[in-house]
């Protein structure tokens, strides 16, 4: 965890009010909140933290627009998840423009074909952009080279990319 969490949600703003802004001990408790709903699996617990046109680019170069189709694109992992987990490594927050950079490590069943279901521990980083208290824009890079088993497996480049 990254800091004692608290029970509030984002803030919102009400009719006539600015949008909130959060403070940089909001964007951690936000971040905190989301870590935790990721690591119970909890899709919707994760959903309600971004914003309606949130933008997400997963780390193997898929992008999806919308909350919608995020919740679509990630059901089937949170279904089966494997029992996924997410540690921070380091955390950089700005609150002038509500921006993070979240560095993780991730502990899960491998995908990786030819290595599907052994234990695997994948570093990479987030970027993410807040806006009106939600997250917006979430990057996902990752290292090509990743933990299998405690061998440590480069990953092949997919055919578009050769």
């Amino acid at each position: 965890m990254l800091v004692p969490r608290t029970d509030r949600a984002p803030r919102r703003a009400r009719i006539g009010e600015n949008p909130p802004v959060l403070t940089r001990a909001e964007l951690i408790e936000t971040l905190s909140r989301w870590e935790d709903a990721w690591n119970a699996h909890d899709l919707e617990q994760v959903m309600a933290l971004f914003a309606d046109d949130v933008v997400f680019e997963h780390w193997h170069g898929a992008r999806v627009v919308g909350a919608g189709p995020l919740r679509e694109a990630w059901a089937g992992w949170f279904a089966e998840h494997g029992g996924f987990r997410f540690e921070t490594e380091d955390l950089f927050v700005d609150e002038a423009t509500q921006k993070a950079l979240y560095r993780w490590t991730l502990d899960w069943p491998s995908v990786e074909r030819g290595r599907e279901g052994e234990r695997e521990r994948r570093r990479g980083v987030d970027v993410i952009a807040f806006r009106d208290g939600l997250i917006v824009e979430k990057l996902t890079y990752s290292k090509t080279v990743l933990d299998l088993d405690g061998a440590r497996v480069r990953l092949a480049a997919p055919p578009a990319a050769r």
